[in-house]
Order: C-alpha cells, then sequence, then structure tokens
C-alpha cells in the first residue's frame, strides 16, 4: 500500500462533517481534530510554520528553491458532506475493479449500469464504503494529495520550485470555506483548489449560488377542536415545495441547467423551516429563481392573511468564468500539465461549488482540478488509487513549469 493510500484511508476515518445549522466558526469542532492532525504532519516533515488558526483554517509555506518561478497555491477542504451519515468510516479496497456490480453491504451496491462513473475506473483499485456512511473523497482525497506534495517536495529538494502555499479550510460544505481566507498569508499569484472528480478534469464555470431559508408559522390548535382555525406548518412546508417549478429539480437538470435542491426540512404543526440551495451557471436565470422564491411566500401570505411564510436568502458565491477567462493561461497551465501526465484534459461546468469560486470573486484566481474521487455526498462515493497518484503528479507538474 503507497504512502498516499494509506494517508488518505488515516484522514477518512477522521469525523469532520459541517453543519449548516451551526453559526460560529468552524461549524463543528471535530473538524479541527483532522487540521491538528494535519499540521503535525506537517512539522514532522520539517515545515515548522504550519499552523492552525482560531478558525480552523490551516496554512503550510513551502519555501522556494530556485529564483523566477511564480508563486502559486493549492487548497482543499477538511470537512465532509452532511447529505449522509459521516461516521464511522469503514473503507475497502477493491484491487483490480472489472466493471462488475460491487456489494457495498447486505442491502446497497452499485454497478455501472446505475453509476457510469464506475466505467472510469475499469482495472483501477478503487476505495469504496461499507454502504452505511459517506467515505469522503469530498475532499480527503484533495487534503491527502496536497499533503502527499509536501511530503514529496521535502524529500526531492532537486524538484525546483517556487513559493507554494498550501490552505485547509473547513466548513466548504456549507458555503463557508473562503469566509476568513488569510490573503495576508496566502501570498499566490493563483492557485488551484483540488476538489473535483475525475482526474484530468479542469473546472473553471461553476454555479452561482444562493442559500435559502424558509419558516413556516403554523396556528396550533388541538385537533379535536381545530376546524377551520388550524394552519399546520408542515402543510405549509409541503404547500411552498409544490409551487417552486417542478422541471428545477436537481434530479431533472444537468450541464448548465440551474435547479433548486431541498436540503432539509425540520417541522411541528406550530413552525417549521426548509433549507434550500439555489444554483444557475447564468445570472439573469439565477436572479430569476431567487425572485420566484419570493413570489411564492408573497402569494401564500397573502392567500392565509398574515405572515406565514418568512424568507431569507443569501448569496454564497458566483460563477468564476467572468474572472478566470481574461487570465486563461492559468488553464493553459493545467492542460499542458494535464498532457505531460499522459492524460487528456477535460472542461466542464461544475455543478456544484468548490472554494475556489469566493476565492477567485475576491482576487485569488483558483480553478478546480479533479482528485480521483466520485460520486460525492453519499455513500456510494468511492475513489481511486491510481487516479489519486495522477492528481499528485499532475500538481508536481504544475509547480515545476509555473
Amino acid at each position: 500500500m503507497t504512502r498516499l493510500t494509506e494517508r488518505f484511508l488515516r484522514y477518512v476515518k477522521i469525523d469532520t462533517q459541517s453543519d449548516p445549522y451551526e453559526e460560529k466558526t468552524p461549524s463543528t469542532e471535530k473538524q479541527k481534530d483532522l487540521s491538528k492532525l494535519l499540521v503535525a504532519e506537517l512539522h514532522a516533515m520539517g515545515y515548522k510554520d504550519a499552523f492552525l488558526d482560531d478558525l480552523g483554517y490551516t496554512y503550510c509555506k513551502i519555501k522556494k528553491n530556485t529564483e523566477g518561478m511564480t508563486p502559486i497555491g493549492f487548497v482543499s477542504h477538511v470537512d465532509t458532506s452532511f447529505d449522509a451519515p459521516g461516521y464511522p468510516v469503514n473503507p475497502r479496497i477493491i484491487h483490480n475493479y472489472q466493471g462488475d456490480e460491487i456489494k457495498l453491504n447486505s442491502t446497497l451496491s452499485m454497478h455501472p449500469k446505475q453509476f457510469p462513473s464506475l466505467q472510469h475506473v475499469i482495472g483501477e483499485d478503487i476505495i469504496v464504503t461499507d454502504g452505511e456512511t459517506l467515505l469522503g473523497a469530498d475532499d480527503k482525497c484533495g487534503v491527502a494529495e496536497m499533503m502527499e506534495l509536501a511530503e514529496v517536495l521535502k524529500e526531492n529538494p532537486s524538484i525546483l520550485h517556487g513559493d507554494i502555499y498550501l490552505c485547509f479550510t473547513p466548513d466548504e460544505e456549507i458555503g463557508r470555506g473562503a469566509n476568513h481566507f488569510n490573503y495576508d498569508f496566502f501570498k499566490a499569484d493563483y492557485a488551484y483548489t483540488m476538489d473535483g472528480s475525475r482526474v484530468g478534469e479542469i473546472e473553471y464555470e461553476n454555479f452561482n449560488a444562493a442559500h435559502a431559508w424558509v419558516r413556516f408559522i403554523g396556528k396550533s390548535i388541538h385537533p379535536g377542536a381545530s376546524k377551520n382555525k388550524m394552519i399546520n406548518a408542515s402543510h405549509l412546508a409541503f404547500e411552498f415545495h409544490q409551487l417552486l417549478p417542478k422541471a428545477l429539480d436537481p434530479s431533472l437538470t444537468e450541464g448548465y441547467e440551474g435547479f433548486n435542491h431541498l436540503t432539509d426540512i425540520k417541522s411541528t404543526v406550530d413552525h417549521g423551516e426548509s433549507i434550500y440551495i439555489i444554483r444557475n451557471h447564468d445570472m439573469a436565470l439565477f436572479e430569476k429563481q431567487k425572485e420566484t422564491f419570493q413570489i411564492i411566500v408573497d402569494f401564500m401570505n397573502q392567500k392565509y392573511g398574515y405572515e406565514a411564510v418568512q424568507l431569507t436568502i443569501k448569496d454564497t458565491y458566483y460563477n468564476m468564468a467572468e474572472k478566470i477567462k481574461p487570465r486563461f493561461d492559468i488553464i493553459e497551465k493545467a492542460m499542458d500539465a494535464i498532457k505531460r501526465c499522459g492524460l487528456t484534459p477535460i472542461t466542464s461546468p461544475i455543478r456544484g461549488g468548490t472554494d475556489g469560486a469566493r476565492l477567485t470573486y475576491e482576487g485569488l484566481l483558483c480553478p478546480n482540478l479533479g482528485t480521483g474521487g466520485y460520486q460525492f455526498h453519499g455513500r456510494y462515493e468511492f475513489a481511486s488509487i491510481q487516479q489519486m497518484k495522477q492528481a499528485l503528479d499532475i500538481m508536481i507538474d504544475i509547480i515545476t513549469h509555473v
């Protein structure tokens, strides 16, 4: 087993799920369990200046060993999604996968007919879950690859490079990973998030994104005396959701098509709350989707004659393509590195988001690279050992050709 694989397996067993309901930073203290380990490992490698700040961000500067090379950076996130159970993770390696059905446990399995991404790893060694939790490949593939980069460079001073900055963020999965990014420390000219899927992918187009919190205020009356009096907050939540455009359900969209995704709902008769993420690559359509939420709120409040529904919408990041295209050389450098590593570059719009979107809009151009992880945020998540190594090779190639 390679050191990179061992590193990844060690990291995924640490529970680092973030919490969208918690306002503090980081949203969960357990994210720091991994961050503290990363700092300890970086110190053991000889990077004594690596540090974890109070807000859960881990930083490391790998000092240049030659002159005349542009300082660049890499970013990944330590937290995992709250969309599926995140602990305890029990990973399993399948050697030389041949495209057959994979039984995760007695009830769950996956097959390339249902999950076409498995076709991209035939003949490779893959790491899967036991079907009880997510794996954490998003983004512990990226975390492991960046940590392995640091160790490889320490062991091989003959690899010439400029200053390299590493950052491991918290709370990316809840849209806050760039909220407290330390630009005063991270002096890279540009960076790459190691947070994509198939190795060889370069992503610089992403959704414009917002979170919506929809609160429902019911009128709770004893059910035995509730005729023409009770208004059930749970029913309000159902009604609101049914009024959203059906074609914008994420299960019906692909490519550049936007969506409204209900991520969580909690309700009693008296009160409830639904949380949505709103996504669209096109800014005008993105604004229209947000307007639709308000139109439904106004309609329902007029219908019921009081403020039965309350809405809060907050933009979280925007499509970075507008900022990246004038500096397309950053994309070309990654493409060239991918080609030199024997792969064909793949460009596709991100149907999600990364810290890089926010960082790009705040001045640090930061497209996204594939890491070898697949089917993120669920029990069917898996990672390719060979592709993780290829992602590392691409990073090394990039830093030696800037």
